[in-house]
């Protein structure tokens, strides 16, 4: 049990890893094809984005392996956390850049939240249905 939770850990960090380099290429196209200044923008997400994916796989590789009847409150803790994360990430920048500056903020964050949420849900609902 204890390698097969290391190993998927190991598997949700390199896949949160890969999510983020391609929304990141991604968003960079976007940015020369219609001549938009985004570098700010993709910077703040992908930081964000890493942080948390690879925060969330290093504390649930812990909790699956030492308190694996936390797990349901893990799940739920770990959406309140990011949620307030975002919020404090968003309020930041619009403390540092204005309020001109977060539309496009916000639209190029939001992908890179949504797609973080989608893959950890995704990959969570596969682990919960092995075990």
């Amino acid at each position: 049990m204890v390698n097969n939770v290391d190993k998927l850990s190991k598997s949700y960090m390199k896949q949160g890893l890969f999510l983020t380099v391609a929304l990141a290429l991604l968003t960079l196209l976007v940015m020369q094809v219609w001549q938009f200044d985004l570098l700010g923008e993709i910077i703040v997400s992908v930081v964000f984005s890493l942080v948390v994916c690879w925060t969330i796989g290093l504390v649930w590789r812990w909790v699956a392996k030492n308190h694996q009847e936390s797990l349901p409150t893990f799940f739920t803790a770990v959406s309140g956390f990011r949620l307030l994360l975002a919020l404090a990430v968003m309020f930041v920048y619009y403390l540092v850049c204005g309020r001109g500056a977060m539309l496009p903020f916000f639209l190029v964050f939001m992908v890179f939240y949504f797609a973080s949420l989608i893959h950890h849900s995704i990959f969570f609902a596969k682990v919960s249905n092995r075990s």
